[in-house]
């Protein structure tokens, strides 16, 4: 501050000596700006020449105080003295107004021109041009004599409220924008409430957004069918993978595991009939589904000793999955003792059963199991599952009179058979509205179909139409139509055995028109479900004459070849073909005279099949390797096999196999996984067999 103040006589003298120059470089300016218009309007063609024209001009003299006017040229001579005069004092004049002429009126007159004397246009032209080259410009050199920038704001406040001798000066350090950070995240929570059971649409609320009175206006969008397919499908995926934690868990090779594998097998798994509604009960009948072939059903007979009043005097049927043996997946009960059974053809949701007292009866095992009954056992809930339908009692005008001894069912051709991976009971797939049939067979040879219906909705509090029908439930059959075997399969000369008994049927799976129903007279009688006339209309054996032989089992190839297998009570095996009478291949002596109780085709080579007989021996057959006897024989003992059934998957990558189902006379039932040689086919089996029955015919 203190140098600012002895600055201060400097920059007023230097305002003042900046001052008088600029004021001497005006003057300067000035004259000679007077001087230069001066000549240029001597030189001018409008200049006048002489006294004549002096009314054409105005006065050019000033009037100053003690001086008389005079003309330009005095003025000029008197400014350039008082110039010369030095310090003396220095006297202007202002420049002389210029006389103005209005060219566009001189020019539209061209004599009025002549006659004031105006020189020619051209020599006035060249005149100027001359001037105008030897005035020019320099601005070369720019120099500032002084440089004074404006006041700011802060400037001008301090000079007015601030003290002279002092400065403000401030520093920003941020301090109202704090921030503050944290490792653990905030929890957000929200209060809501549920209520189960739901009373009307309102079931759950306690949202931020609605208070209590909106809660009750918001319905839940929920679709129940998807989430119980949901939660079915689920349950299943975890049940398999709880049983495998449990399989690896237990050593691999019980001893009980170890007794029960046969030679024939690589492998074998228990199924748990320790349960405690098993316990007692022998097993009289196995069954497989076509097209799941990992589902078994198992008949069981009645308790030995009172258990529970709901399980006492009933029968009792389990559906299992092979890959999860610790327990079944369905418990039915049926009052009357069930002699044959069979699911629905395309998907295993639907079981269907005979029973001795000439009844069909169906169980839905997609319903839901709160409408059946619970009980507990051993500190575990099981639920038991009542009939869905049951022909008894209800339809006695079209109803057998008789034991059954077959059911079927009758999938169309177009048919496909499927794999389910997850939820054998799932819905997602089916079709609404499904319609197929079933054929069921009695001992006197009434052959019914029934058409199997499912309704649109549940009624539970049932039908009066549908006496049969379980409250809440949506299967129901509807007879068909009724087709008398007994003509078709007596024969002349049989008179002497008696009226002749129907003991199975099966149908062709290529075309389900054609079945086949097998005799306690070792024929095999040939029908359509149209009546049409066929032919050959009975499959005889190669001995002649009368033979009191039952046709225990039949199998058709699943292999798409119109060929089936028949076993009979006294030993013998038959191939044969669906437009041949007699046989193409027969075997009398294979079981060495034993009957054969259980047959069937393997499900993966189109050259194998196996055997059982009433000894409790299975035996191996392959065509290709061998066809005069089976190549390879397993008796089961000291526990007597009771039925045996099929189970297996095609090798699509390396998960097929092939194994059978045993049902002990204990009660046990174990699972034969059989060795990969009698599992995986071979190169062209199918022509190598065909190339066979050509050769046998």
């Amino acid at each position: 501050m203190l140098e600012l103040m002895n600055m201060q006589p400097v920059l007023k003298l230097i305002l003042k000596t900046t001052r008088v120059t600029l004021r001497s470089v005006t003057v300067t300016v000035t004259m000679l700006h007077m001087s230069l218009n001066q000549e240029r309007q001597r030189d001018s063609f409008l200049w006048p020449e002489g006294g004549r024209y002096r009314k054409f001009r105005r006065p050019s003299t000033q009037k100053t105080s003690g001086s008389a006017s005079c003309s330009r040229s005095c003025l000029r001579s008197e400014a350039g003295r008082s110039v010369a005069g030095g310090r003396g004092r220095l006297q202007t004049f202002p420049p002389p107004k210029p006389l103005l002429v209005g060219f566009s009126w001189t020019l539209r007159q061209p004599h009025a021109a002549r006659r004031v004397g105006l020189r020619p246009l051209s020599k006035s032209r060249t005149r100027s041009t001359k001037l105008l080259r030897l005035i020019d410009l320099d601005f070369s050199f720019t120099f500032s004599l002084l440089d004074l920038p404006p006041v700011n704001e802060y400037d001008m406040y301090i000079r007015n409220f601030g003290k002279k001798n002092t400065k403000q000066a401030y520093v920003q350090y941020n301090e109202d924008n704090m921030d503050r950070d944290v490792q653990t995240e905030e929890v957000e929570t929200q209060e809501v409430w549920t209520q189960h059971p739901g009373e009307g649409a309102a079931v759950s609320g306690g949202s931020e957004q609605s208070g209590p009175l909106d809660a009750a206006a918001v319905v839940p969008k929920v679709n129940t069918p998807r989430l119980c397919s949901f939660l079915r499908a689920a349950c299943q995926v975890i049940a398999v993978l709880l049983e495998e934690d449990r399989v690896a868990l237990e050593p691999i090779w019980t001893p009980r595991a170890q007794d029960c594998t046969l030679r024939f097998s690589d492998s074998s798994a228990q199924l748990n009939t320790s349960l405690p509604f098993l316990q007692n009960r022998r097993v009289s009948y196995l069954h497989a589904s076509q097209v799941q072939r990992r589902m078994v059903v198992s008949v069981h007979g009645r308790a030995g000793k009172a258990f529970a009043p709901l399980l006492d005097g009933r029968y009792v049927l389990c559906v299992w999955d092979i890959w999860q043996p610790s327990g079944p997946q369905k418990v039915l009960i049926c009052e009357s003792k069930v002699t044959c059974c069979c699911f629905s053809p395309l998907k295993a949701f639907l079981l269907f059963a005979g029973t001795v007292h000439g009844s069909v009866v169906v169980w839905d095992l997609r319903e839901d199991a709160r409408l059946h009954r619970y009980v507990k056992l051993s500190g575990c809930f099981w639920t038991f599952r009542t009939a869905t339908f049951s022909t008894d009692g209800v339809l006695m005008s079209v109803n057998h009179r008789s034991p059954l001894q077959a059911i079927e069912p009758i999938a169309g051709s177009v048919c496909k058979r499927q794999s389910c991976v997850l939820s054998p009971f799932s819905t997602q797939e089916e079709p609404a509205g499904l319609s197929f049939h079933v054929a069921s067979l009695d001992e006197s040879g009434v052959l019914n179909v029934w058409v199997v219906v499912e309704l649109a909705k549940a009624d539970t509090a049932g039908a009066i139409s549908d006496l049969g029908l379980l409250p809440g439930g949506r299967i129901k059959l509807v007879h068909s139509a009724a087709i008398q075997l007994s003509d078709s399969v007596s024969h002349k000369g049989y008179e002497f055995w008696g009226s002749t008994q129907t003991l199975n049927v099966k149908f062709l799976p290529s075309d389900p028109n054609h079945f086949v129903v097998g005799t306690d007279m070792g024929l095999i009688s040939h029908g359509t479900r149209q009546d049409v006339r066929v032919s050959p209309r009975l499959f005889r054996p190669q001995q002649q004459g009368v033979r009191p032989v039952k046709v225990n089992v039949i199998d058709f190839s699943p292999f798409g070849e119109p060929i089936f297998l028949a076993g009979c009570s006294d030993g013998s095996i038959r191939l044969h073909q669906l437009t041949a009478e007699h046989p193409l291949l027969q075997w009398d002596k294979s079981t060495h005279g034993r009957a054969v109780t259980g047959l069937q085709w393997s499900s993966t080579r189109p050259a194998v099949f196996l055997v059982q007989d009433d000894t409790s021996c299975v035996y191996i057959w392959d065509l290709l390797e061998s066809d005069l006897g089976p190549v390879a024989k397993q008796p089961v003992s000291p526990d007597r096999l009771v039925a045996m059934t099929v189970v297996g998957e095609a090798e699509k990558t390396r998960s097929g196999f092939l194994a059978l189902v045993l049902a002990r006379a204990s009660g046990d039932v174990d699972v034969q996984y059989l060795r990969r040689e009698w599992v995986a086919p071979v190169g062209d089996e199918l022509q190598r067999l065909r190339l066979l029955l050509r050769k046998a015919l």
